[in-house]
């Protein structure tokens, strides 16, 4: 009795030590066709490296500055040119000509010599000084809405400068002997001062890189163990994703093989992406290491699993390319960053939901820009390990599939070798 006990122990020691050895073996292969590939090289090395210093260099100016504008002043009057002359001295304005008619100055638009048009009508300076029959002057701007950029730059300039003259006007009008502090009081009663939380410079850096980044992680994993899964199908005898080998005969083995490579690939492209680049390019970095650490390991796992799932779908090197290269920008739409999270319809929020992404941007954008703590991310947290738990047991499930099949047509080669030589 005791002998059998011993070989049953035995037997059961020796299933997991060739489970662990089966393991190391296809970390091992996965890890050789991952940098014996150029294609998934690009994919895993050479764009997380790359990307993100692109898009931090483009947007590292943060603002737009000096937008062209050509005025147009229809009042020729003292007041006019003082307006024009405090809209140029603004840092996001540049009036680069004065155009005699708007005929002129449209001509300059279409021609792109100018963003903008800044139009005084005439009566602006009758309609404000005239004692007897007052009325709100008007100034208008026209704008190339190729980049909101340009309208902003321009109407916020517009719009400041009205402010403070409309203070000096009612300066102007007040007959009454006041002391300078009344004239304060009475034109700003209620004192403000404006101030961008989170993201002083009010740049498109500080906005949307954060973003950018956690979806580079996401697409450049599913682009990579999708073409090495295209290739594989491509290869394998019986084109699965499996090949026929003695070592992958096990589900658990497959999954954990390969993930462990995967894994190991993106917790270096992670520390790069969203340590070292915000460091590089002065972004807001105020969460707490561990805090971080726990919340994208949680990504890093979901990604990595996601990324299998989808890989069933690569029935060639080059068709993942095709089915997610372009989802980039509508999933970052659909997160809730770019486009607020209220104005999304209920079925793309529910889309959104089936990515990582969605839930990876908003942790990570409110940690490392909003000051959050991992307690004040747990939704985005949780839902990233229910995440990783549930693509795990799809990717199994798609693994195991693979492994019936090329086992199903091993059979059936066999029978067919065995009918023809008999």
């Amino acid at each position: 009795m005791n002998t059998y006990h011993n070989m049953i122990k035995k037997s059961f020691l020796d299933i997991i030590v060739e489970g662990f050895l089966d393991v190391a073996y296809i970390w091992k292969r996965e890890m050789k066709n991952v940098f014996k590939d150029q294609g998934v090289l690009i994919f895993f090395i050479l764009v997380p490296l790359a990307y993100p210093l692109l898009y931090g260099f483009i947007y590292t100016q943060e603002v737009v500055r000096e937008v062209p504008v050509i005025a147009v002043d229809e009042d020729h009057s003292a007041l006019s040119r003082e307006f024009i002359r405090k809209v140029n001295a603004t840092p996001d304005v540049d009036i680069i000509a004065h155009g005699s008619d708007m005929e002129e100055a449209r001509l300059g638009l279409r021609e792109h010599q100018a963003r903008g048009i800044l139009r005084i009508p005439s009566g602006f300076s009758l309609n404000i000084n005239n004692v007897n029959h007052w009325e709100q002057a008007h100034v208008d701007i026209y704008c190339d809405m190729s980049s909101m950029f340009y309208y902003k730059a321009l109407y916020q300039s517009s719009t400041s400068v009205s402010l403070e003259m409309n203070k000096d006007i009612k300066v102007q009008r007040n007959n009454a002997l006041t002391t300078a502090k009344d004239e304060e009081i009475n034109n700003t009663p209620i004192d403000y001062e404006y101030v961008s939380m989170f993201n002083p410079a009010s740049g498109y850096d500080g906005f949307l890189l954060p973003a950018v980044l956690i979806l580079i992680l996401q697409q450049t994993l599913v682009l990579g163990v999708g073409m090495s899964a295209g290739t594989a199908v491509e290869k394998n005898k019986f084109h699965s994703l499996v090949p026929y080998n003695k070592h992958y005969h096990g589900t658990m083995r497959i999954v954990l093989g390969k993930a462990l490579c995967y894994i190991m690939v993106y917790a270096l492209a992670s520390l790069w992406i969203l340590v070292c680049v915000p460091k590089i390019f002065s972004l807001p970095q105020i969460p707490h290491p561990l805090d971080l650490l726990w919340f994208i390991s949680a990504y890093v796992l979901a990604i990595t699993f996601f990324a299998m799932t989808v890989s069933v779908m690569a029935r060639g090197r080059e068709k993942t390319i095709i089915l997610f290269a372009f989802m980039s920008v509508p999933l970052l739409f659909i997160s809730g960053i770019s486009w607020p999270g209220s104005g999304i319809p209920t079925f793309w929020k529910l889309v959104s939901y089936l990515f990582p992404s969605t839930f990876g941007i908003n942790g990570y954008v409110r940690m490392n820009t909003l000051s959050a703590n991992l307690n004040q991310v747990a939704t985005e947290y949780h839902i990233l390990w229910l995440q990783t738990g549930i693509y795990f047991i799809i990717t199994c499930l798609v693994y195991r599939w693979q492994i019936l099949m090329s086992k199903r047509r091993v059979v059936q080669e066999y029978n067919e070798k065995k009918k023809t030589l008999s």
